[in-house]
Order: C-alpha cells, then sequence, then structure tokens
C-alpha cells in the first residue's frame, strides 16, 4: 500500500452531512483520504481545499450560491482553481500566504483573520517555509476547520485515537493554536470529521500526541510497505 493520489474522475462519497454543512472524499480508495468541504454562510457557499470529481457540484449548490473557494494549506491548491473557474469566483488565499496563487489559474481574493464578511474566524496554525497552514473558526455552528495539522486518516492516529496529530507535527503538537478551542464538530482535510464529543478528541489528540508517537510511526510505515 502507498499513499497514492487517484486524479481519475470518481463518484464522490458524502461525509460530515451538518446544518449548513457538508464534506466530501472524491477518491474514496485512496490512503491520504482527501477530504473537502463546503459551509453556507446567509445563503452563501464557501468551498474549502476542493478535490473535483463526480457529483460534486450537486454537493455544494444544494447548500446554495457559492462565493469563493477557499485554499487552507499551501500543499492543498487541489482543484480549487479550476472548481473557482467553473463557478465565475475567486480562489481566497490568506494574506500571508506564498507561492501559492501562481499556479491556480483562477483569480484570487486575499483575507486576513476574518473570511471576507463571513463572521468565519481564521488563525495561523502553522507558517514555515515549507508548511503554510491556516484554520478556520465558525462561532455560530462551533465548527472547527484544520488542514492538516490534524486528521482522522488511518496514518494519522495512533491505538484508538479518533483524532490524531499529523505525523510530521507530534513530537510539536499545535497545542497552542488549537487548544482553546471546544468545538462541536472538528472538519479535517484527511479523512472523515469528528461530530460527537469533538472537544474531548480535540484535547485527546493534543495531549497524547508525543506519547503516541511511535505507535503512529509504526502504522505509518506499515501502510508505505508493498504488502
Amino acid at each position: 500500500m502507498s499513499f497514492r493520489i487517484d486524479s481519475r474522475a470518481t463518484d464522490v462519497r458524502e461525509i460530515d452531512r451538518f446544518d449548513g454543512g457538508v464534506g466530501w472524499i472524491a477518491h474514496p480508495e485512496e490512503t491520504m483520504e482527501r477530504a473537502s468541504h463546503a459551509l453556507e454562510i446567509d445563503g452563501k457557499v464557501w468551498v474549502l481545499d476542493p478535490v473535483d470529481g463526480n457529483g460534486v457540484d450537486d454537493l455544494i449548490t444544494e447548500l446554495g450560491t457559492v462565493a469563493g473557494v477557499v485554499v487552507m494549506l499551501d500543499r492543498h491548491k487541489r482543484d480549487a482553481g479550476a472548481i473557482a473557474k467553473r463557478y465565475d469566483v475567486p480562489v481566497y488565499l490568506p494574506e500571508w500566504f506564498d507561492g501559492v496563487s501562481e499556479s491556480l489559474g483562477a483569480p484570487v481574493t486575499r483575507f486576513g483573520d476574518e473570511l471576507a464578511d463571513t463572521g468565519l474566524e481564521t488563525f495561523v496554525i502553522k507558517n514555515s517555509r515549507f508548511w503554510q497552514e491556516v484554520g478556520l473558526y465558525d462561532p455560530a455552528r462551533e465548527t472547527l476547520v484544520v488542514p492538516e495539522s490534524v486528521g482522522t486518516a488511518s496514518y494519522f492516529r495512533a491505538g484508538g485515537e479518533r483524532l490524531g496529530v499529523h505525523p510530521m507535527q507530534r513530537l510539536t503538537p499545535p497545542r497552542t493554536t488549537l487548544g482553546g478551542y471546544r468545538p462541536e464538530r472538528v472538519l479535517v482535510g484527511h479523512g472523515k470529521g469528528v461530530t460527537e464529543e469533538a472537544t474531548t478528541a480535540l484535547e485527546a489528540a493534543l495531549e497524547g500526541a508525543r506519547r503516541g508517537t511511535p505507535r503512529a510511526y509504526a502504522g505509518a510505515v506499515r501502510q508505505l510497505l508493498p504488502f
């Protein structure tokens, strides 16, 4: 098994359905479990880190009118440019993202600590030469969106974890940036979101990240081996 990315069109698998939002995995057989989401705010839809596939348009448009496509991690350009062009809307990037806009092939709009005028709060999770990641929090629905630093795909989790810290951050988990939130749900960029006892799952992931590092690394290695 390898961490493959499938670029072929496929029927999407719906995940994370809730009032005002939906998620999907466009290629359910991928090991990476690349997850995408759409949030509705006042009849306008914001599409987050999208991977395209058959049925994506139906999921998006049933929520409302598409207002923009958001890239939350510098490596998550995915199909953002193509979907933005299809709906004739901009790709929204954090104002501090560097080296992302050039390859999108679509108009770009920048945002600061709020996504446009949506009331969705945005905050820096990680900003380095090799990793630029922004988080998003919807205080009205108590929804936290984290594109990369935590996830539920199998290679994120160790033991009985429902939510795990990214393998590359387990020794330095993002407790300062994520530890202050008590969300009703956590949506992630890899895997299905956590919609029950989400705050408990987030706290456990952050507190147990270092302790679970050996098991997490062993699990990731097993997935890379050609069985």
